[in-house]
């Protein structure tokens, strides 16, 4: 007998629409030929666009679709000129992050043999890591209600123990997953920058703790600004990352540009209960409507949903569609056509989206 699954759908801003389409429609094709699930997907509308239309960027209508979803998939969002009175950008997802207590931000970086990177690798080194960035609190924990006045502004840096401790169990049960399926060394890495501020010594504190309930898997520090050079010197030495908000924001786009960017970048927001799988590009308004718009990111996190799915419902089916989706996009990708602009190729969003569907299918 076969499980529904229920998604909620996010269409995003600007290029989202565009790539989230071919998305699905690639999904309604795994689902159709797999007896085990089927997927059900419910709009949720959201975003700058939305609030251009209607001044408000998140209804609690779709809020609530969220949150009784079995998962949430969610495109490019955000328009730069669509913004807020205060001057910030209308991000929706930061607020699913809250709301939901979305607290790991997952984000895989894996360049395989053959595949496109800015780095010279080594022979028969590959680059399989995954980053996890803490996405409630950190640095982002007052955005929009830092306080400025006309001489001085402050923003507040928040690390609790309670979030904290449920960040590391789950990297040390990702790294150990890894190492069980033969992608990992075991390896988990708390990425701070300890040596200057006491809330980094404090977040490397519960770290240690959890780490020594784990003798069996490797544990370590790097300070972050030795981390971004080691990603490019030798990123293959690294398993599993672990680190606060804002250190994770910007050494995630660093380990996009270690796969030949953004637009090969999936990602996740993970909590307890819920689950947010987006691409790590924003809605390239400039191209939106072109049919130029790279899918793979999209679709890779889609991707990432399946195996999510599998993994949390024990349901082996999702399991297997969302690691054979993966390796079509690595396929593609690693061939070198049907690629789209940013990537140096010249199909459109469609072609190399069609090309993802026939390699699955083969």
């Amino acid at each position: 007998m076969n499980k529904m699954y229920d998604v909620a759908v996010f269409h995003g801003d600007g290029i989202g629409p565009e790539i989230m389409t071919p998305t699905l429609e690639i999904l309604r094709q795994l689902s159709g030929n797999n007896p085990s699930y089927e997927l059900a997907f419910t709009d949720a509308p959201a975003g700058a666009g939305h609030y251009a239309k209607t001044g408000e960027s998140f209804p609690a209508g779709s809020l609530e679709t969220a949150r009784n979803a079995d998962a949430i998939l969610l495109s490019a969002m955000g328009l730069p000129d669509v913004r807020y009175p205060d001057g910030t950008e209308i991000s929706p997802q930061i607020d699913l992050r809250k709301k939901l207590g979305l607290f790991a931000g997952v984000r895989p970086v894996k360049v395989s043999s053959g595949q496109m990177t800015p780095l010279a690798l080594p022979p028969g080194k590959e680059i399989d890591f995954v980053l996890i960035r803490e996405s409630t609190e950190g640095l982002f924990f007052t955005q929009g209600a830092g306080e400025v006045t006309e001489h001085e502004a402050r923003e507040t840096l928040l690390i609790t123990r309670e979030v904290s401790e449920k960040l590391f169990r789950f990297a040390f049960e990702l790294a150990k997953n890894r190492k069980a399926s033969g992608r990992g060394q075991g390896r988990v890495t708390c990425v701070d920058k300890a040596n200057v501020f006491r809330a980094f010594a404090f977040f490397r504190s519960i770290f240690d703790v959890e780490a020594a309930r784990h003798p069996d898997l490797k544990a370590d520090h790097a300070y972050v600004d030795a981390t971004a050079l080691w990603m490019v010197q030798k990123p293959w030495e690294f398993d599993v990352l672990v680190t606060e908000n804002m250190f994770g924001d910007i050494l995630s786009d660093l380990g996009a540009g270690l796969m030949g960017g953004l637009g090969l970048a999936p990602s996740a927001d993970i909590g307890l209960n819920h689950a947010v799988f987006q691409p790590c590009h924003g809605s390239a308004p400039d191209i939106a409507g072109r049919g130029i718009a790279n899918p793979f990111a999209m679709i890779l996190s889609a991707a990432m949903m399946l195996e999510w799915l599998g993994l949390i419902h024990d349901h082996t089916g999702l399991s297997n569609d969302g690691e054979r989706l993966r390796e079509a996009v690595e396929e593609v990708t690693a061939n070198g056509q049907n690629l789209t602009r940013d990537l140096g190729g010249t199909a459109g969003t469609q072609d190399a989206a069609s090309s993802v569907l026939e390699a699955l299918l083969a």
